[in-house]
């Protein structure tokens, strides 16, 4: 794929996204339920249990003729469906825009947004993106729409096509808790939001807005890594630049390989480690290799631990 993506191949991806669900498998027994199947007091669209009932329940639920039958109050529990728009995060800074194999992290990132969208589309949600730059957010409204999709896949290639080596913005590290609390604004609850990003300029500011959000909606954290930040070489050279400045790194040199390995591994552990402390999945995706059959795979791992949170 290489340092970019276009329109095209983002709009390829719909095959290959009607495998993938942004949905729990099993029922949630939460009031945050989705556009699956969750047991909810009150009317809804099946009949799934009678039993006694409990401070809280709605009055019209109850059961009269066992109520009288049983000598105490009994009410129907319903299965319900509802609507659970999909709210989509896609880091496109100048810290995606890094890559030693396939691609950049910012076409990985690109690419699990589209797929997300897409899965989102072929299920019948509402579904919305959020694409952030060093200095721009582009936002969507949630619709159940083809053309809004499309839209909004253009403006994501366009977004990913201005990365370069020599960039215009500034290194825009607060823009990561700037979308988190837009996002907390628009999506208040019962929101699928999935955040995908490599995570560059958190801090513990960033971790109360996930928990904050958490709280009331479904939130899958996609954290994007380049294969270099896994292993480093032993030997060779290696120039990176923010934009702005650029360094060249020498392998060979045990100290400063040490040093930047153990650095990477503590910010990946970290995120990965919002998994417990937060709640929410982290999923990792490697943009040295293909995203759809990760995707794929982990997203399907991931609805079955959401069940369970």
């Amino acid at each position: 794929m290489g340092a970019y993506i276009d329109f095209q191949s983002l709009v390829n991806l719909e095959s290959k996204a009607r495998a993938i669900t942004l949905r729990p498998r099993r029922p949630i027994h939460t009031q945050v339920s989705g556009r699956h199947e969750s047991r909810m007091r009150g009317r809804g669209l099946d009949f799934d249990e009678l039993r006694a009932y409990l401070p809280g329940d709605d009055i019209r639920a109850v059961d009269w003729r066992v109520t009288a039958r049983m000598g105490k109050p009994f009410v129907r529990v319903f299965t319900e469906e509802r609507d659970r728009p999909v709210l989509v995060w896609i880091d496109q800074r100048i810290n995606m825009f890094f890559g030693s194999r396939l691609s950049t992290k910012s076409v990985t990132a690109a690419e699990v947004g589209a797929l997300c969208l897409w899965s989102a589309y072929a299920h019948g949600d509402r579904c919305c993106a959020v694409i952030s730059s060093d200095s721009q957010m582009e936002e969507g409204t949630p619709r159940r729409s083809r053309a809004d999709i499309l839209q909004t896949l253009g403006q994501l290639a366009d977004k990913n096509r201005q990365l370069q080596a020599l960039y215009a913005e500034a290194p825009g590290g607060g823009q990561l808790n700037l979308a988190l609390r837009r996002i907390s604004q628009r999506a208040r609850r019962d929101f699928t939001i999935v955040i995908v990003s490599d995570f560059d300029g958190r801090d513990t500011a960033t971790e109360k807005l996930l928990l904050d959000l958490s709280a009331q909606n479904d939130v899958v954290i996609v954290l994007v890594y380049d294969p270099l930040e896994m292993r480093l070489p032993e030997k060779g050279d290696l120039v990176a630049s923010d934009g702005h400045l650029q360094v060249e790194l020498q392998f060979q040199r045990e100290s400063l390989r040490s040093s930047l390995s153990n650095a990477s591994s503590a910010r990946i552990e970290a995120i990965a480690g919002w998994q417990q402390q937060i709640g929410v999945p982290v999923l990792q995706i490697n943009s040295g290799e293909e995203t759809a059959p990760q995707v794929r795979e982990l997203f399907s791992r991931a609805s079955d631990m959401r069940s369970e949170l």
